[in-house]
């Protein structure tokens, strides 16, 4: 596994935490440019925020076509500690990202692999460098021990 990715991937869990600590599903992302910069990071707020659109992967976009003044987001790799839903795909492939890099499958939502395949389709005129299993266990153990405690 590449150290960078493993680096860049706490950076993710640790906004995954942050996500817990004010009970929202554990999810976080950040988003790095070509030269190891770190643009943007975030953790999912759809509670908070009242609004079903604010996954981590999309503040993160968002966050970060703002800071950079274009909705491509070229030459850049995405974290995120859980394969992206549907919309969150949707929107890492219009956004123009080179590289994603999750942690955990997403079985019953992941629409980069497990599910459907929008980040690589064919179909589409963008496809990304997909990287998955990054940190799975610590990802995915994340998961498990905040829906265990609300069951």
């Amino acid at each position: 596994m590449d150290e960078p990715d493993e680096i860049w991937m706490r950076t993710a869990i640790d906004q995954a935490r942050l996500a817990s600590s004010i009970d929202e599903v554990p999810v976080g992302a950040c988003l790095v440019d070509a030269d190891g910069n770190l643009i943007a990071a975030a953790s999912n707020r759809t509670i908070i925020d009242s609004d079903p659109t604010a996954h981590a992967e999309i503040i993160v976009l968002r966050e970060a076509a703002r800071k950079i003044g274009n909705y491509r987001l070229l030459d850049t790799t995405l974290y995120t500690t859980v394969e992206p839903c549907v919309m969150c795909a949707g929107a890492i492939v219009n956004a123009r990202v080179k590289r994603l890099v999750y942690g955990t499958r997403d079985e019953r939502f992941g629409a980069v692999e497990t599910r459907f395949r929008l980040c690589d389709s064919e179909e589409l005129n963008h496809r990304l460098e997909i990287t998955s299993g990054v940190l799975a266990d610590e990802c995915r153990s994340l998961m498990q021990e905040f829906f265990r405690a609300r069951r």
